[in-house]
């Protein structure tokens, strides 16, 4: 196989996609069913009509809590392959994770300490 026709292969899988997607788009438009009544085009929020303006502010005490779980569980997944080959590390790889584990530690403490985490 040479250099050109490996790409050949990439080529041939996105136009397989490409064309799956397509077929896929146009079946669901030719065979799903479309009645447009007035109440199927009126907005709603949660099955009830919506009351007041669209525009809310949403609290960034929300968005720090999310950042915070992001930030720990990518993190905590370090832990996994860690922990998979611990015994071939041996004190070097223990201490590594001491320190890693300690870095988390002071950035939640950190995080306590600011305010962050009291749901008020």
């Amino acid at each position: 196989m040479t250099y050109y026709e490996s790409y050949a292969v990439v080529l041939g899988v996105a136009i397989a996609g490409s064309l799956l997607v397509a077929v896929a788009f146009g079946a669901g438009k030719l065979i799903a069913p479309n009645r447009p009544l007035p109440e199927k085009l009126t907005t709603y929020e949660c099955g009830i009509d919506p009351v007041g303006e669209g525009w809310a502010q949403t609290q960034i005490r929300y968005y720090i809590y999310a950042f915070l779980f992001v930030i720990f569980d990518v993190e905590s997944v370090f832990l996994f392959p860690w922990a998979r080959i611990f015994e071939r590390l041996g004190y070097q790889g223990v201490w590594e994770m001491v320190l890693f584990i300690g870095i988390l530690a002071v950035g939640l403490l950190y995080a306590w300490k600011k305010g962050v985490l009291k749901w008020v």
